[in-house]
């Protein structure tokens, strides 16, 4: 389905066979509280949503696009082995999902990051955590580091406006999360 290659990586969408390799990759970035922890049953659920890049058989890094409607989707657990990465194979995973973005008519692109130059060489730029309710009530309000989060905001494309109706996004987080 998807032909990007850089380096002899190529990405593809995940099959339920990736889901060890996946969580083989992302389990360290985890445990070092880079990204969110994904159980290996979170992730047979949401295989769909994974890409995957690989090489001669063996997956390389995998990343993963959450999709709320067509106003917006979200680019989340991009991960590459340790070493194999600045090889290219996290734009191609980057390229692959935004392609499967666009296939569906998603107008706006966020995810959050703490690569923020990666991601402005892809053509993202800085957005504002509040302008994005639906990633917010979606997995901040049960996120550990909520009122500590060193995450930056990004997308790409117009971020939609008053979505859901919410005027205020912070009506999304519960008042006992919400920071003081």
């Amino acid at each position: 389905m998807y032909s990007y290659s850089i380096r002899m990586a190529r990405a593809r969408q995940a099959v339920l066979p990736d889901v060890p390799g996946i969580h083989g990759i992302l389990q360290p970035y985890a445990d070092a509280g880079v990204l969110l922890p994904r159980s290996i049953p979170e992730i047979c659920e949401n295989v769909r949503d994974f890409v995957v890049a690989e090489d001669e058989g063996r997956i390389l890094g995998c990343g993963a696009l959450h999709l709320y409607g067509t106003h917006l989707a979200e680019i989340r657990s991009i991960a590459v082995l340790p070493g194999r990465k600045r090889q290219g194979i996290g734009r191609v995973l980057v390229e692959a999902l935004l392609e499967e973005a666009a296939r569906h008519s998603v107008t706006c692109v966020c995810l959050f990051t703490r690569t923020p130059e990666f991601f402005s060489r892809l053509g993202f730029a800085l957005a504002r955590r509040e302008e994005l309710p639906d990633k917010i009530y979606k997995d901040c309000v049960s996120c550990p580091k909520l009122s500590l989060c060193d995450e930056i905001a990004m997308a790409k494309g117009p971020i939609p406006a008053n979505v859901n109706g919410l005027r205020d996004p912070l009506v999304a987080i519960p008042l006992a999360l919400r920071k003081p």
